[in-house]
């Protein structure tokens, strides 16, 4: 369900640390603007995490309004969200990393190819 509602977003990102999911839109808006310098406004997904790693708030904005969904897992005590721990960190990941975030692997798979960006001046094809 998250990835269909993150399918028509350019960018998303985690916020690292926890987050006190008492905060709501408004809340959560102003710290994506006064903590990351980010618009909050623009096509992009911001995802946050709680203490106790097993619940995520997505929020997004969808042309006249935000948007806020959040997962819980079931078996709070087995299943964690591998969340990076740095609270002041936001970081950029793409629909690979969410989708082995949302099935409780961490972003980084050392065993994954990366991905690299290519342009002309550095193909040798």
């Amino acid at each position: 369900m998250i990835q269909k509602l993150l399918s028509e977003v350019s960018t998303i990102y985690i916020a690292y640390g926890a987050t006190d999911f008492r905060k709501q839109i408004p809340a959560l808006c102003a710290e994506v603007r006064t903590k990351f310098n980010l618009n909050p406004c623009d096509n992009v997904a911001f995802i946050f995490c709680n203490k106790k790693r097993n619940s995520i708030k997505v929020l997004t904005y969808d042309k006249n309004g935000f948007i806020l969904a959040q997962k819980t897992l079931i078996d709070v005590e087995k299943m964690k969200f591998k969340w990076p721990r740095n609270s002041e960190e936001l970081k950029k990941i793409n629909k690979q990393q969410l989708d082995w975030l949302l099935s409780g692997l961490k972003i980084e798979q050392e065993k994954s190819f990366k991905e690299y960006e290519l342009d002309e001046e550095n193909t040798a094809i």
